[in-house]
């Protein structure tokens, strides 16, 4: 993992080419927990049974079977244009950092079980660097506060 953001594109691209499924969650105009689950259901192509809630997001992440099986290497989902929510909806963009870790957290692990070399699932922020007219790039996410107890 690169420390400097780098174009997302490309990475993308790359992540396709050695067998992960990848997924863009463009949270660009999302300002509250509505718009921020139907963005989800859409990018992560969630199940009309997933509820709109945080745990239902946070099992949907724990299940993935009704996306594209990965051929090698698991998911990758890439988080675009999320600082307008996270500085309009902190306690919601810290809620949603939770759920990924988890998710990312759950993946890791069955991964480390006997026998378990499966998918990974692997987040990334990118933010566009529109001042530069360069496209959203990927780099290392900002610090994430540590769990906590959620729900609702």
């Amino acid at each position: 993992m690169s420390l400097d953001p780098q174009p997302l594109a490309p990475a993308l691209e790359a992540a396709e080419a050695a067998g992960r499924t990848t997924v863009r969650l463009d949270l660009s105009g999302v300002r509250g927990k509505a718009e921020l689950m139907r963005r989800c259901g859409d990018a992560l192509r969630l199940p009309e049974w997933v509820g709109g809630n945080w745990d239902a997001l946070a099992d949907a992440l724990r299940d993935l079977s009704w996306l594209p099986t990965p051929s090698g290497g698991g998911w990758l989902v890439a988080v675009t244009s999320w600082r307008g929510y996270a500085d309009a909806r902190p306690g919601e963009w810290e809620t949603l950092g939770e759920v990924l870790e988890e998710a990312v957290g759950f993946w890791r692990e069955r991964g480390r079980e006997p026998g378990g070399a499966g998918p990974e699932l692997v987040v990334v922020l990118a933010e566009a660097a529109a001042e530069a007219g360069h496209g959203p790039a990927a780099g290392a996410p900002p610090r994430t506060p540590r769990l906590k107890r959620r729900r609702g």
